[in-house]
């Protein structure tokens, strides 16, 4: 069984979706998240935690929290600070963003500011990808990405409502997939 911790700094959804995965979906059996971290006390992914009796950990000290927990994988899940040279030496960590790498990444490429991109850059398609983190926003290799397409007249809150359902089934499959390739 491969030890999962999640970081997560919002509502925590894709935080969500991993744990179903875990708890009876296609990573029973194979993953649990031990840990979810967040550097927001406020965040409403804490309160997913505590519902699926997950240990949960407010704190900026991301290294001391994983070494208490030893994950097996660190899972980007929303999370909204850069990720330290000592974290990615330390662990395999993964990210998800809400668009096709490697277009509409980067620095302050988030949220609504991702899909309001896409839609203002005229582009047929979106989705979401899963890829390995680095020293660099979404610049890491790409495990897997999940197409969405882009409808004439759509708003951002329109893409990013679609996304967000790719998000959560694409990101259970990618973890499956480091798993099943023994990658983790």
């Amino acid at each position: 069984m491969k030890k999962l911790a999640i970081l997560a700094s919002g509502s925590g959804s894709n935080a969500q979706a991993i744990i179903d995965a875990c708890k009876g979906g296609i990573l029973k059996g194979l993953a649990e998240v031990v840990v979810i971290i967040s550097n927001n006390p406020n965040a409403k992914v804490l309160g997913r935690s505590a519902l699926a009796n997950i240990a949960c950990e407010v704190s900026d000290d991301v290294l001391s929290v994983l070494n208490k927990y030893k994950p097996d994988l660190v899972c980007l899940a929303g999370y909204m600070k850069l990720v330290g040279k000592d974290v990615l030496s330390a662990y395999k960590v993964v990210n998800i963003h809400p668009a096709l790498l490697p277009r509409h990444g980067g620095k302050g490429m988030y949220g609504k500011f991702v899909h309001e991109a896409v839609i203002a850059s005229g582009d047929k398609k979106s989705g979401a990808s899963v890829h390995f983190a680095n020293e660099n926003y979404d610049e890491g290799n790409i495990i897997m990405q999940q197409e969405v397409p882009v409808f004439e007249g759509d708003s951002a809150d329109m893409l990013a409502k679609r996304v967000l359902e790719a998000e959560h089934l694409l990101y259970p499959k990618a973890i499956k997939k480091l798993i099943d390739e023994g990658v983790i």
